[in-house]
């Protein structure tokens, strides 16, 4: 086979080089419901062949919203992109003004739609756009279907053309326009080229510890999101086996059931894992409760290539065979490989889960990166906690005067759809501005210190980096999310989103009589206490212009639908201070 220099190369190449029989599964009901390599290919050329039915030219925008992770998304972006069309991703979970923003913005002409949750908010503005048709994936009465489309792809007859297109389809050509979920201000839409997506998998590809051809994988972060996408896609060349979890709230279940290898997540789920099994081992009693918490102590130490010495290893061995091992198995019995991006993971959290035989591969990238720039992995002495990993085959970083990480690559966008004065606002010849402060070792390894935009400045003139204090803050048990504020002003000081079933928890525990109420939980002054000795510990670590003086809790549980998160679970940290402006009023009695 040729060299793959398009995304719709992966499917043939693992065709000829691994013919799976479960390339891809999904559980409709009941049933797990599986695709092979020759199945997947089959049934992207029929849509490729309804698209061309449809009248879609190249450069065309199709617009996919999917609630969960689907074969048939996949089986969409490859149809699309093979007849020089763009694929635009949306998220399901924002909001139809959004959507309406999106749709016009890429001038889309076709939207298919997972189910009647999406069809619902999408029908509410779908006048304003210049859809011509919505197609859903699920069976919905009065609905048009895309098996509608794969049925128009059924005439072979239409396939010359559809070869004749992916000919004319280049490398450096668009392939998908990615509306980033960001903080503030409208989407940006980012284009990526089929040269950016594919040379990130095939750079990455060498940090992937699995037997190519025989691991399963399990995928559930959204695939609107490009990290889970360019994953997909790797999956793909490596060949290996995706299986789509049903919903965030039966990935436990779906573990046990497919027993995969590898998982992604974003670093709030394995914290929640890990809040989850703690939990657990305080319920024990007696020695069966001392050993898991020696366990959990031995490997919050836990230093990769054996670095704390025999001793420590022939502990971690007792430990693995009494604790770990029953939280692999609670994982499905085979996870040798967890990723994570999006956001800064917890030191605490790799050293654990490496020490329990499940390493955490933490990464580092942005969309406009395509995204993967930096990532551990085992080979080469390539794990340092701390850091994301050295950087992939043919990325390079180099770092500012103001300490912002510039990125050069073929993994580098093409520029933000329709705003060139945006995109030259981020690039300074062929680096892009990443907007993170960070730094780079001797031997190779990147560390993420701070976001450039998120840092400021006191009334003091003296600079705060906030993510270092909620990263440190957010392995506390009794916080949810935390924001440190305090621009301009005299002090640093927080909003806190308490962990309100820990401390149910916790007051039955120690027979505290407070109402279970969010707000009485808020205003009890045993909780306000006891956060603040969580806050004493952590400015201990910190310069005393740094510390948090003061803090205020939130009875609201922050969320994606509440306005306080993004789709990627990130804090929208204007939002947040405006929802609560009372409460930082508060603080800096205004």
């Amino acid at each position: 086979m040729k060299d793959i220099s398009l995304l719709f190369d992966f499917p043939y190449y693992q065709l000829e080089k691994f013919n799976l029989q479960k390339a891809f599964t999904t559980k409709y009901g009941n049933e797990w419901i599986s695709v092979s390599s020759e199945e997947y290919i089959a049934q992207f050329n029929k849509i490729s062949r309804g698209l061309l039915k449809l009248g879609i030219q190249p450069n065309d925008k199709i617009a996919v919203i999917s609630t969960t992770n689907r074969t048939e998304w996949n089986v969409m972006d490859m149809g699309v992109l093979q007849v020089g069309a763009q694929n635009v991703p949306i998220y399901p979970t924002i909001c139809k003004e959004d959507y309406e923003y999106i749709l016009n913005h890429s001038e889309a002409t076709y939207c298919f739609v997972s189910d009647s949750s999406i069809l619902e908010k999408l029908n509410q503005i779908k006048g304003n756009t210049q859809l011509k048709a919505v197609y859903t994936f699920d069976e919905i009465p009065g609905e048009l279907n895309w098996k509608e489309v794969l049925t128009l792809g059924e005439d072979e007859s239409l396939q010359t053309e559809v070869e004749t297109r992916k000919k004319a389809v280049k490398p450096n050509d668009l392939a998908t326009i990615i509306y980033t979920s960001g903080t503030t201000g409208k989407p940006k839409g980012v284009m990526l080229s089929h040269k950016n997506l594919v040379s990130n998998v095939i750079d990455s590809t060498p940090r992937v510890p699995l037997r190519k051809g025989e691991a399963k994988a399990l995928s559930f972060l959204p695939v609107c999101h490009v990290f889970e996408r360019i994953i997909l896609y790797l999956y793909q060349y490596c060949g290996i086996e995706i299986y789509f979890a049903e919903s965030s709230d039966k990935i436990s279940d779906n573990l046990k059931e497919i027993k995969p290898d590898i998982m992604t997540a974003v670093p709030r789920l394995y914290e929640k894992v890990y809040d989850k099994i703690v939990a657990k081992g305080t319920e024990l009693t007696g020695i069966k409760k001392m050993i898991f918490f020696w366990a959990v102590d031995l490997g919050l130490k836990f230093e990769p290539y054996s670095q704390n010495g025999w001793w420590y290893e022939f502990k971690l061995r007792i430990a693995r065979k009494l604790i770990f091992s029953k939280w692999k198995e609670a994982l499905g019995g085979n996870i040798s490989t967890l990723v994570s991006g999006s956001a800064a993971l917890q030191h605490r959290l790799i050293r654990v889960f490496s020490a329990a035989g499940m390493p955490i591969l933490e990464g580092y990238g942005l969309t406009e990166t395509s995204p993967v720039i930096s990532v551990n992995c085992p080979f080469n002495y390539g794990i340092r906690v701390g850091t994301v990993g050295r950087m992939i085959d043919n990325v390079e970083v180099k770092i500012a005067e103001d300490g912002e990480i510039l990125v050069k690559g073929p993994n580098v966008m093409l520029g933000y759809y329709k705003d060139q004065e945006k995109t030259d606002s981020v690039m300074s010849g062929d680096y892009f501005h990443t907007g993170d402060i960070g730094e780079v070792s001797e031997d190779g390894f990147l560390k993420i210190t701070d976001r450039k935009k998120e840092m400021f400045k006191t009334s003091g003139g003296k600079y705060v980096a906030p993510a270092l204090l909620e990263n440190e803050l957010k392995q506390s048990r009794f916080i949810e999310q935390i924001m440190v504020i305090g621009e301009g002003e005299k002090m640093p000081a927080a909003l806190i989103q308490p962990n309100f079933d820990f401390i149910r928890d916790w007051e039955d525990i120690k027979n505290l009589s407070i109402d279970n109420d969010n707000e009485s939980i808020c205003n009890n002054p045993k909780v306000i206490e006891r956060i603040q000795q969580e806050i004493d510990a952590c400015n201990k670590n910190f310069g005393k212009w740094e510390q948090i003086k003061r803090f205020k809790l939130t009875p609201d549980e922050w969320s994606i639908d509440g306005g306080h998160l993004t789709p990627t679970l990130k804090m929208k940290r204007k939002v947040i201070k405006e929802i609560y402006k009372d409460l930082y009023n508060a603080i800096y009695e205004k």
